[in-house]
């Protein structure tokens, strides 16, 4: 079986401003349910606030 990487999710302090970043790098970036996904060929990109990904995996700071 053939093995690939479809979606990768990085939680960050501040969404709006990495955001900021990877639409200056030329990226569109669509909000999503306080995410933001960008399209990167066959990857979906997601920015999502770090402490809300934390408490979604169940750890907490």
């Amino acid at each position: 079986m053939e093995q690939r990487v479809s979606l990768i999710t990085l939680g960050v302090v501040d969404v709006r401003r990495a955001r900021a970043f990877y639409e200056r790098l030329g990226w569109q970036g669509q909000e999503v349910e306080e995410t933001v996904f960008f399209q990167a060929g066959g990857i979906a990109f997601v920015l999502w606030g770090r402490d809300k990904l934390a408490r979604d995996c169940g750890i907490t700071d």
